[in-house]
């Protein structure tokens, strides 16, 4: 259906291959917001999303937490907020 990673030359070091996702345009982002939000809209979509909402947006880090676990955290907040706006693009 979609190719989702492309591999490709490294453009830092001219060897070796990255894996990144070809440009958002080829992939009609019309079309997988809309699947995301047919997705998400399940029984099974909704228990899932209400989860990840939970481990990630209703967690607190303690003052004495290390920078890496802190950047981890934001890392995974970042990836639910990006679905929620998907879900939210694909439902309008």
């Amino acid at each position: 259906m979609f190719k989702v990673f492309v591999r490709q030359p490294s453009q830092l070091t001219g060897k070796g291959f990255v894996y990144s996702m070809p440009e958002p345009a080829k992939f009609e982002m019309r079309e997988i917001e809309k699947s995301y939000a047919r997705l998400f809209a399940t029984d099974d979509g909704r228990r899932v999303l209400a989860h990840l909402q939970t481990i990630t947006f209703q967690r607190a880090l303690g003052a004495a937490t290390p920078d890496e676990q802190i950047r981890y955290a934001e890392g995974q907040r970042s990836l639910v907020a990006t679905i929620l706006r998907l879900i939210d693009r694909g439902r309008n």
